[in-house]
């Protein structure tokens, strides 16, 4: 991998090409800072740190300001450590928008947005029983048990619990647009999370199939 950046999402709007409506996300993507780098003989692996956002340095203790102090930089308010090819970057260098063109696919990672407690028809799409009146069983998960063998509920069953708030990974989102005098990135599709979420945007490692845009 040799392309990665950190933004935050803006929100989704529409692009038209033509007669045809492409939905998109609009992300601002970075400047990111390189606040570390990993190599495999003195940290047994190969990485890239990557800052971004500004934060007062009276929030940051002294061991974290040393540690920006290194890289030369001012305090960030996120970190994040991405797999990248550590001979294409220099401790301090700043990442921008512009590391990706148009056309270009990436994996983006974010944490979804959280419902809360959910019942098992929001959280895992169940059925239900019959909505009219006698019945007794409306939106119930149902029987989940067995009987004396073996006398437990199996692990994963699918139950009422807290629903979303995970991180999730979108792959394979083409880039319809790169405005480099503004950091933002337009992403064909959703991408997980709510307005203002911290997103990792990476190179993906899939490839465009035939024909698709």
């Amino acid at each position: 991998m040799a392309k990665a950046i950190i933004g935050e999402k803006i929100g989704m709007t529409q692009l038209f090409d033509g007669d045809i409506v492409i939905p998109v996300t609009v992300i601002k993507a970075g400047p990111c800072v390189v606040t570390q780098i990993k190599k495999e003989d003195k940290d047994g692996y190969e990485a890239v740190q990557l800052g971004y956002g500004d934060v007062k340095p009276e929030r940051v203790n002294k061991p974290m300001m040393g540690h920006y102090k290194k890289a030369n930089c001012p305090p960030k308010r996120f970190l994040a450590e991405v797999p990248l090819d550590p001979s294409l970057y220099k401790l301090g260098a700043e990442v921008r928008a512009d590391i990706f063109s148009e056309g270009d696919r990436a994996d983006i990672t974010g944490i979804s947005k959280g419902k809360g407690f959910a019942g098992v028809v929001k959280r895992w799409g169940f059925r239900g029983g019959p909505s009219s009146h006698g019945s007794t069983f409306h939106r119930a998960p149902g029987s989940v048990g067995q009987c004396a063998t073996p006398s437990r509920v199996f692990k994963g069953k699918k139950l009422p619990g807290r629903m979303g708030g995970n991180r999730v990974t979108v792959k394979n989102l083409e880039i319809v647009r790169v405005d480099k005098g503004r950091d933002l990135i337009l992403v064909k599709g959703a991408v997980p999370g709510p307005r203002g979420s911290i997103l990792i945007i990476r190179e993906s490692k899939k490839k465009a199939k035939s024909g698709e845009r």
